[in-house]
């Protein structure tokens, strides 16, 4: 069967998920403490000025009480804190840790909704249904490079017929499979399609880490978690990294089916009206081999969405 994202539906979720466990969202505390447990084993004491304490380190990166020292508090309040307990945890100590920490901006706004107490949610509350204004589907349209709309957790909203032609068509595809997650680790052709895709995959788990501290309690993130840590190596073992990235601006590397390698830039917008929204806008260089090749697939138009790759 065919895998490629330019020649139809791929398969759906498989049978048998754990709909109990998922519907309990992700563990908050234990988030919180394994992420302040991986971002302390990065550093070493010669990395923040500290002379190493002791001849033999049995874990890596920083330890504890110099964690603390470093970040002015007391080990057993840091300790604490590393264990999960993030109740009446100031702001105050929240940016001290962060800097000790050497957290980027992604991290530590991270941390802080880690450590920032949620009401309780009510139980058996229907997921929001994601929507795309239609203003902005009328801008998608109007646009003649490829640009979408993703929302919450990655799923892909809207897009242009610049879009499909580029990455497939995801309109033959069931809407819970258009998301990037997915895509990205459980179907062979974006491994192809994306020349740099271990950094796509890193990217992409470090945007989905990021969404998972401000919304640990969503089920549909549990259950798409729960998905990609069974089917995937990969995506299980980035993940527990615990790495976090803002999405933003940057270049990707394609090998299209249809007219080979392209270089694109690519900028992030956050929607004013919904946070969880964003519009992502692929361009050329002007005059680049890879703009007349834009061109040239805007000429297949919806025809190069049925290209198929051997």
């Amino acid at each position: 069967m065919d895998d490629s994202p330019f020649s139809g539906p791929p398969p759906g979720r498989p049978p048998g998920s754990p709909d109990d466990e998922q519907a309990a969202g992700l563990d908050r505390r234990a988030e919180l403490s394994e992420f302040l447990r991986t971002r302390r084993a990065r550093l070493k004491p010669e990395d923040v000025g500290l002379p190493a304490l002791g001849r033999r380190r049995r874990v890596p990166g920083l330890r504890r009480e110099e964690l603390a020292q470093l970040a002015g508090v007391s080990v057993a309040y840091y300790t604490r804190l590393e264990q999960g307990n993030g109740r009446n945890v100031s702001a105050e100590v929240l940016d001290s840790i962060g800097r000790a920490l050497r957290l980027t901006g992604a991290e530590q706004a991270h941390l802080t909704h880690l450590a920032t107490p949620r009401p309780p949610r009510r139980k058996h509350r229907m997921p929001k249904r994601q929507q795309v204004r239609a203003s902005l589907r009328h801008l998608l349209d109007s646009l003649e490079v490829p640009a979408y709309v993703a929302g919450a957790r990655s799923d892909i909203l809207a897009w242009n017929r610049m879009a499909a032609a580029l990455f497939g068509d995801w309109g033959s595809m069931p809407a819970g499979e258009r998301n990037w997650a997915r895509l990205t680790f459980l179907h062979p052709a974006y491994r192809e399609l994306f020349l740099d895709w271990e950094t796509k995959a890193s990217d992409m788990v470090s945007y989905l880490r990021l969404y998972a501290g401000q919304h640990a309690e969503d089920p549909d993130l549990s259950a798409l978690v729960g998905e990609l840590s069974v089917k995937s190596e990969t995506f299980r073992k980035l993940w527990a990294t615990h790495d976090v990235k803002e999405k933003g601006h940057g270049v990707k590397r394609m090998r299209h089916p249809l007219v080979g390698d392209l270089t694109l830039a690519y900028e992030t917008l956050h929607l004013p009206d919904d946070t969880e929204q964003y519009l992502c806008v692929y361009h050329a260089e002007p005059g680049s081999p890879s703009a007349d090749a834009l061109r040239l697939l805007a000429n297949w138009g919806t025809d190069a969405t049925t290209v198929r790759t051997v």
